[in-house]
């Protein structure tokens, strides 16, 4: 017999060894960020605009074709965060985006 804990999960119903119900867990937090066209993006791509952005509290719009160098992924889906200069805090919207 096992000395190995088990901790119950509650998306399933069972109980099951703690350093399986870990790596479930670590499977599940990991999210896929696609840009507009299906590729997968990860922690710094260089990315280009597909289209023109007005950037909200900036005045400023970003042009199509723009190149956002070194971004980061947040943990949600559909939002990267970018460094531009000129602009502090920039989130942008990965179906706006195409991988170079």
């Amino acid at each position: 017999m096992s000395d190995e804990d088990y901790v119950y999960d509650e998306a399933s119903g069972e109980w099951m060894p703690a350093s399986e119900f870990a790596t479930r867990q670590a499977a599940e937090d990991i999210v896929e960020v696609r840009d507009a066209v299906g590729n997968l993006l990860a922690d710094g791509d260089a990315v280009t605009l597909i289209k023109d952005l007005e950037v909200k509290g900036a005045g400023q719009t970003l042009k199509q074709g723009t190149l956002i160098k070194s971004i980061r992924l947040t943990g949600h889906s559909q939002e990267i965060d970018c460094k531009y200069p000129g602009i502090k805090g920039l989130v942008l919207r990965a179906e706006f985006v195409k991988k170079r």
